[in-house]
């Protein structure tokens, strides 16, 4: 059957950033690991998400400084999801909002993991990736 809940499939101990890490080492970080956003964390709760996005629209676009810290320039609304949620939630929500990485949030806020579309498609659910995937690249 696969993974069942987010937190089977989910990558723990996630490559994340504080509110005050420059974007310039945020890029750096997305470089290194691969991704293309980067939890942001304050005393091990989230409080952001900045996105390779955010990058290039607020501080390529903007001109702004490469020490800009991430708080200034980072998405405010963030999706999130449970580590007890199912993979099929998470999809859907990765389907709706259109991204393809999902902080997983205990219920006091504390980034736990990540899980990223790739681990929804490891999981086995056919289905489920080819629906995603569709839907994020519509």
């Amino acid at each position: 059957m696969g993974h069942q809940t987010v937190q089977e499939a989910m990558t723990s101990n996630p490559a994340a950033v504080t509110p005050d890490t420059t974007v310039q080492e945020a890029a750096r970080l997305m470089k290194s690991e691969d991704v293309g956003a980067l939890p942001i964390v304050e005393d091990g709760r989230i409080v952001g998400v900045v996105t390779d996005r955010d990058l290039s629209i607020r501080v390529v676009a903007e001109a702004r400084d490469a020490e800009t810290p991430v708080r200034e320039v980072a998405s405010k609304d963030i999706v999130t999801i449970d580590p007890q949620q199912s993979l099929e939630e998470a999809a859907r929500l990765m389907a709706e909002h259109q991204v393809r990485r999902l902080p997983v949030v205990e219920e006091d806020g504390r980034l736990v993991g990540v899980l990223a579309q790739a681990d929804v498609a490891r999981s086995g659910h056919d289905t489920l990736t080819g629906d995603v995937v569709q839907k994020i690249s519509q």
